[in-house]
């Protein structure tokens, strides 16, 4: 199958009417018939379901922030509402779902919250919140006057939820108990390193965390015995001699368990690392240009043969061809445009 259908996240402050879609021909490799498939206020970051037959995104409706469900038609990639679960503050930056359907969880950068939804079976709509936790806290630096919770999903074995906490540089472990959360165990990470997104090495035994502040990447291995992470090494995303602002954001692992690709805006870039198939730590093959301005994130297409990224504020994607041996990237095409464009998601 050469066609794949993806999904944009953006922020609707300027042109942009909410979630976008387009197609991704790797045959001819390019990417065509981009438009916008639902009108939502600031919809940074959508997440879909194991099946293919729903889309979540975090959404804003005047003073109330929450979730939104949709499902999706699975031939044109179109977007049916079905469902809103709002409560009165800010929206938040993250939403997951676990693979067998049950939960949605999201994570809530201005309240420093994570919450938990119960996913009616019937067609993939929310029902109400399950469980709303607060966490507590602060860091050195001047943005971490409180928690700021920036990234929430389960563990690959699905026995735990693991929530990143930028104002408090924390990553906290929960177990769930029909569906609410419980902590069972925390790492704290160097202070004023702003830890913002994780990814789990397809081993499930090493996660790699992504820190927003220090632009690195801390490789911890993961007990599931218990839920916890220890460290085991920290590299940079940017080049030394690099001293202007930087701020790290997504990160991804192919699915082969090879390579970890690391976005920094600022430096505007995409770092990409081998990963030691014998301890999980990783060494930095290049940093590519992310061809436009403030990278906030990107993903491997289905073929993982193409990377797609997006560029907040310069207001383009850009496809890349992607090397499987070495891991590097090379643009094929780099003005895409797509308004304020912050998450990728692919139908799988």
């Amino acid at each position: 199958m050469g066609q794949f259908i993806g999904y944009i996240g953006t922020y609707t402050k300027g042109d942009s009417e909410g979630i976008y879609s387009f197609t991704l021909d790797t045959e001819k490799s390019e990417i065509t018939n981009i438009k916008a498939v639902a009108k939502l206020d600031n919809p940074t970051y959508v997440t879909i379901s194991d099946d293919n037959r729903n889309l979540y995104a975090v959404a804003k409706e005047g003073e109330l922030g929450g979730v939104a469900a949709f499902s999706i038609n699975g031939q044109t990639g179109n977007l049916e509402p079905l469902n809103k679960q709002l409560s009165a503050g800010p929206s938040p930056c993250h939403v997951s779902t676990d693979r067998s359907l049950n939960y949605v969880f999201s994570a809530n950068y201005h309240r420093g919250t994570v919450d938990s939804y119960l996913i009616n079976p019937a067609n993939g709509s929310l029902d109400s919140t399950i469980s709303t936790i607060q966490h507590t806290g602060s860091g050195p630096d001047e943005r971490q006057e409180k928690p700021h919770t920036h990234y929430i999903s389960p563990t690959p074995d699905e026995k735990y939820v693991v929530a990143v906490d930028l104002g408090i540089d924390k990553v906290i472990t929960y177990e769930l108990h029909d569906g609410a959360l419980q902590e069972v165990s925390s790492v704290s990470v160097k202070p004023g390193s702003g830890p913002r997104h994780l990814t789990f090495h397809p081993n499930g035994q090493i996660a790699y965390l992504m820190t927003e502040f220090s632009s690195e990447v801390i490789v911890f291995t993961y007990q599931s015995e218990d839920g916890s992470l220890t460290e085991l090494q920290t590299i940079s995303t940017i080049p030394a001699d690099f001293t202007e602002n930087n701020q790290g954001s997504a990160i991804h692992i192919s699915s082969d368990g090879k390579f970890v690709y690391a976005g920094n805006r600022g430096h505007n870039s995409i770092a990409i690392f081998s990963v030691n198939q014998g301890s999980g730590e990783l060494s930095l093959v290049e940093i590519s240009s992310s061809e436009g301005d403030w990278p906030r994130d990107f993903m491997l297409d289905p073929t993982e043969k193409f990377i797609i990224g997006s560029n907040q504020e310069s207001n383009n994607l850009v496809l890349y061809s992607r090397d499987e041996e070495s891991g590097k990237l090379e643009v094929i095409k780099s003005d895409i445009p797509v308004p304020a464009p912050v998450c990728i998601k692919f139908l799988r």
